[in-house]
């Protein structure tokens, strides 16, 4: 398919020298939801070379609304993002190299799976994973695209070592109650013009074209018409711990112990077993048998019901409890559960 590329390099800014940049290239995406799976779309069928998809959760119908690779069949099987988007970008390109991480990324996982990145992209929703990001993004000297999609408004804006300010410095002045698609919803168009422009930073980045690359916060409602962009090249602190003077880069230093926390927005416990313990599908299986309640069982986790609420163990021993917000009780469960 020698032409496939043809109209893009065509395309002044990017020629036959930046498609070879291109083809070179490898993008880490974290979250594979809307932003996540559209972006991803976007750079395989522009010929990157290496994709990096790192989600953790798996498709549900309400994700088909606005989220482009999945179908109602993956919606059925319960199929984990990674797997179902990879899937699907295999079938649009056979030659690109593209890795799956099923898992919740903490700071040890990113700053692995990023190491030899071109650039960081977030397709998330919180802002302590981007506080993570950030923190990789800056100690490894990787720049990272920011967005952020809620009902009809979308920001998008590059953070680049060295050269702007980092996200952490804008915490002050950012909402400090973080609405997701899960408490307000969400429409398909406010993600796909996010999804375009955080792609455009990326493949102006990529494809070497660095001065062309946004230097202000864009901020955007299609719903009400309405677009802004902001400067915070004032907002860099030189007592930020991420790009100050002296940085620590807190949000890497990852506690010990099991970790419990309620996922943003929706009304389900996460469970991340210490590295000392070891769980695995068959150990949800034997307790699905113990409960004698029906359980299912995928290659990529075990189903079933407890104490009311359905449970998801995956092959690594995360716990996901649907329907709780208790951490308390979510504790409870799992001791009840696993000892």
């Amino acid at each position: 398919m020698e032409n496939r590329y043809s109209r893009q390099t065509l395309f002044q800014p990017i020629g036959n020298s930046g498609q070879q940049f291109l083809a070179e290239s490898h993008a880490v995406i974290i979250g594979c939801g809307a932003l996540g799976s559209s972006i991803s779309e976007t750079l395989v069928r522009a010929g990157i070379g290496k994709v990096t998809l790192a989600d953790r959760d798996y498709v549900e119908a309400s994700n088909l609304q606005r989220q482009q690779l999945f179908t109602q069949a993956d919606a059925r099987n319960n199929l984990p993002k990674v797997v179902a988007a990879e899937r699907r970008l295999r079938e649009i390109r056979e030659d690109v190299n593209i890795r799956t991480v099923l898992d919740h990324v903490d700071g040890p996982l990113l700053a692995e799976i990023a190491v030899d990145a071109n650039v960081l992209i977030d397709a998330t929703d919180n802002f302590e994973t981007r506080l993570l990001i950030n923190d990789v993004a800056w100690s490894l000297d990787i720049p990272w695209i920011y967005g952020a999609v809620v009902g009809s408004s979308g920001s998008v804006f590059p953070f680049i070592p060295g050269k702007t300010a980092c996200f952490r410095c804008l915490l002050p002045v950012l909402p400090s109650v973080n609405e997701t698609c899960d408490t307000v919803g969400v429409i398909a168009p406010a993600v796909q013009i996010s999804a375009a422009h955080q792609s455009a930073e990326a493949l102006k980045w990529l494809t070497g074209n660095r001065s062309a690359m946004r230097t202000k916060l864009l901020h955007f409602d299609v719903w009400n018409n309405t677009s802004i962009e902001a400067g915070i090249s004032r907002m860099q602190n030189p007592q930020c711990e991420t790009c100050g003077n002296h940085p620590t880069y807190p949000a890497l230093h990852q506690s010990s112990g099991t970790q419990y926390a309620v996922l943003c927005g929706r009304d389900t416990v996460q469970i991340i077993p210490d590295a000392g313990r070891e769980l695995s599908l068959a150990d949800g299986v034997q307790v699905a048998k113990r409960l004698q309640t029906e359980y299912r069982e995928t290659p990529f986790f075990v189903e079933f019901q407890a104490e009311g609420y359905r449970c998801i163990l995956f092959g690594n021993g995360r716990l996901l409890i649907h329907g709780l917000k208790d951490m308390r009780v979510g504790r409870k469960i799992y001791h009840s559960l696993f000892g």
